[in-house]
């Protein structure tokens, strides 16, 4: 099963680069640039067909994949049929839709995962279905508490609810998630509820009155009911807000990263060539998301929906990551590309405005020596996150 998961990351990264060159592929067709390439991996062609003026295949090295746009360098020779075609001709809007259709996939493809996730495998989470009631009130910081015969029934109790009952409604407002139920509950210490179960398949209304208690400070309602972990999965409504709701998070959380990225680095070093414990929350390469979607696979404490549905929240969450890393304004990254284009649209507006003749497109190959550098940083961090992931992988307590 560890193998399976490592294969199923696999081939999930190679589909996600598919997609990304995809957007390149696309949007430069539809803008009438001329694409000659479409290849998944590098170096050694394995196989490829053409299909029209596009060449598509698969190379000897699964380690990305590119679409080769005619003219992405003022250089480039190319034909007079090129000429017009050729991606530094277009509008500065027009490149940048090119530029950025690979990084906005990435963002729908995370919202799609997540989407299929919570309408379709479902989550883990406290149902509405009672598993337990309490026969007294527990307080919050006593886990071993035990109920003596004195002590007040609780509320559950009293107002006659049964374990296997299912919550489904609340003052004749329904029940979606229990977390809402929870809420409802808490705020309405010493006030009667009207809650409706099933029970049986009967519909039953019961009158609770939860007790006031205090929780760090806080003063809450409780009724005294432990209720049942299962599998939910959210209707498609639901799961479309919520879903955007994650990958919102999710966007927000890779901004934070990246600008935090910096700071992680020399604690990576100490964690891979000294004896400190991995950090779980610190910066994971390729390998080690690989290996953490094989122990997903093989752990024996989660059932098949529940590693099936973390290794899909594992593949949202990279794809959005990487759609916000690849935006970063630096070359050769598509961000740092979309940089050049936007620098020359402003050129060029002002060129316009004055009356002047629009300038010759931003000679990219110029910014070579700043390409080099950024790929030198982006090569030695790839080396060091490799050997982290080898010589002190992350470990899961899974």
């Amino acid at each position: 099963m560890n193998a399976l998961g490592i294969i199923g990351f696999v081939l999930a990264l190679l589909i996600s680069v598919m997609i990304h060159e995809a957007g390149h592929f696309v949007t430069a067709r539809h803008y009438g640039m001329k694409v000659t390439e479409f290849f998944l991996g590098f170096g050694q062609r394995l196989w490829s067909f053409r299909r029209g003026e596009t060449e598509f295949g698969i190379k000897a090295i699964p380690a990305g994949g590119y679409c080769r746009i005619v003219g992405m360098s003022v250089h480039e020779h190319l034909t007079e049929e090129e000429k017009p075609r050729a991606f530094y001709i277009a509008s500065a809007p027009k490149r940048l839709v090119v530029l950025g259709a690979g990084s906005f996939l990435h963002f729908v493809l995370g919202f799609l995962i997540l989407f299929v996730l919570l309408a379709g495998v479902g989550t883990t989470a406290v149902t509405s279905t009672v598993s337990e009631v309490s026969k007294c009130l527990t307080p919050a910081d006593q886990a071993t508490f035990v109920c003596a015969a004195s002590d007040k029934p609780s509320p559950a109790l009293v107002a006659g609810i049964q374990a296997e009952d299912e919550i489904v409604a609340i003052n004749g407002n329904e029940i979606k998630q229990w977390s809402d139920a929870v809420l409802k509950i808490r705020a309405s210490a010493n006030r009667t509820l009207l809650i409706t179960v099933k029970r049986n398949g009967e519909l039953i209304q019961l009158r609770v009155t939860p007790e006031e208690h205090l929780l760090n400070g806080t003063k809450i309602g409780q009724i005294g009911v432990i209720n049942r972990l299962g599998n939910q999965r959210q209707n498609p409504l639901d799961a479309l807000t919520n879903s955007a709701d994650i990958t919102r998070q999710l966007l927000k959380s890779s901004v934070t990263s990246l600008f935090s990225l910096p700071t992680k680095i020399v604690p990576l070093v100490r964690q891979t060539f000294g004896q400190e414990k991995r950090d779980a929350e610190g910066l994971v390469g390729v390998v080690g998301v690989a290996r953490v979607s094989g122990q997903t696979a093989s752990s024996p404490r989660l059932d098949a929906p529940e590693k099936i549905a973390t290794f899909l929240l594992i593949v949202a969450s990279l794809n959005i990551f990487v759609g916000v890393f690849n935006l970063l304004p630096l070359l050769p990254l598509d961000g740092g590309h979309m940089a050049v284009a936007i620098a020359d649209g402003i050129r060029s507006f002002w060129a316009i405005r004055r009356g002047r003749e629009k300038p010759a497109p931003i000679d990219v190959e110029k910014l070579t020596p700043i390409t080099i550098v950024v790929f030198v940083l982006l090569a030695a961090l790839s080396l060091l996150l490799l050997a982290a992931d080898i010589f002190n992988p992350v470990q899961l307590n899974l």
